[in-house]
């Protein structure tokens, strides 16, 4: 199952809107997306609560990991999404 790991940029961690930006990129995906802090337990990336519930503030290493179809480029722009300050810029179709 191939994965990546990537820094939180949103100043806010992956909470409020850098949250849900990221939420419904997945659910775009039609592939299965788990997200994980550390060697923490992962959580379903489409899900809002486990997202909120993992606590990635700026700065936190999150690993994606995806199965299907597709799943390196899922990653890769799900992992560019984050890489990316999301409380300072437009999001389209956010």
């Amino acid at each position: 199952m191939p994965e990546r790991t990537v820094t939180v940029a949103s100043r806010s961690g992956l909470h409020a809107r850098p949250a849900k930006i990221f939420v419904q990129a997945v659910a775009r995906q039609g592939t299965a997306v788990r997200i994980r802090v550390g060697d923490g337990k992962p959580v379903p990336a489409n899900s809002m609560l486990a997202v909120l519930s993992l606590g990635a503030g700026h700065g936190t290493e999150v690993t994606l990991d995806a199965d299907g179809p597709g799943a390196e480029e899922v990653l890769d722009s799900l992992a560019d999404l984050l890489s990316r300050d999301l409380d300072a810029e437009e999001v389209p179709g956010a």
